[in-house]
């Protein structure tokens, strides 16, 4: 299926590994132009490699820290200098630390947040001036299934995550005559470097109705597909993509 992402420009955050990976990857065999940020360089450098493979377009690697909002808006003006756009932006960080909400202190929900929720608001707000010029955009942020289907076992993460299908609905009426989509994807357990290093994995495996963990690419196709021109109706809503798992662990 073509996409119609051929010229585009997509920017990617924390792309070096997982999921953000695995977008990138999927934008770029799309035909996409890609900018991906990261913070290890070296890890940046092999992602960028690895992207520049799958597909025709320019991949640009960034180091960056998305906490760093500045840094975060900077990133995006350099790559409309050098690529133009941004016409697609994929949001993404890392989780707050696993277990129980009870016995956190205020300290650890203001990191939460900033990670989970205001890292993504800043450069969702750095990149909407570039997409309204354009009258076509395409955000997705990628969240976790905690805001769906919260649980104790990542309780600052079902805790704060929610914030940005809020963010996503407000924004629907204000940027839908710009032509600009505003999506959350919420994935469940996929074979990342994170998943893989847990030690109750074939449990949580066995627990997904279809059997297996998610491939990252099964995540970076759903992505792709949100970022291309046949989801031009589809906006403003949370898509769990969780192999059907439904409930927490």
């Amino acid at each position: 299926m073509d996409l119609g992402l051929t010229g585009r420009v997509a920017m990617v955050a924390a792309a070096t590994s997982g999921l953000g990976l695995a977008t990138a990857r999927e934008l770029a065999a799309a035909g996409a132009d890609v900018a991906i940020c990261g913070r290890d360089p070296a890890r940046l450098d092999r992602a960028a490699a690895e992207i520049d493979k799958a597909g025709p377009g320019r991949v640009v690697p960034t180091p960056l820290d998305v906490l760093d909002h500045a840094a975060s808006a900077a990133w995006v003006d350099a790559t409309a200098a050098l690529l133009g756009g941004p016409h697609v932006l994929v949001t993404n960080a890392g989780g707050p630390p696993a277990g129980p909400v009870l016995g956190r202190g205020l300290d650890d929900f203001r990191a939460a947040v900033e990670l989970c929720v205001l890292s993504h608001i800043a450069l969702v707000q750095a990149a909407l001036p570039r997409m309204r010029e354009a009258g076509h955009g395409r955000v997705l942020m990628i969240a976790s299934e905690t805001m769906r289907q919260p649980t104790p076992r990542y309780g600052l993460s079902s805790t704060v995550r929610p914030a940005l299908a809020g963010f996503a609905r407000t924004l629907v009426r204000e940027l839908g005559p710009a032509g600009i989509t505003v999506n959350v994807l919420a994935p469940g357990y996929h074979r990342t470097p994170a998943v893989a290093a847990m030690p109750d994995l074939d449990e949580v495996a066995a627990s997904i109705p279809l059997g297996r963990l998610g491939r990252p690419s099964d995540f970076g196709a759903v992505a792709a597909f949100l970022a291309g021109e046949q989801a031009g109706f589809i906006t403003g809503t949370t898509l769990v993509v969780d192999g059907g798992l439904g409930q927490g662990i």
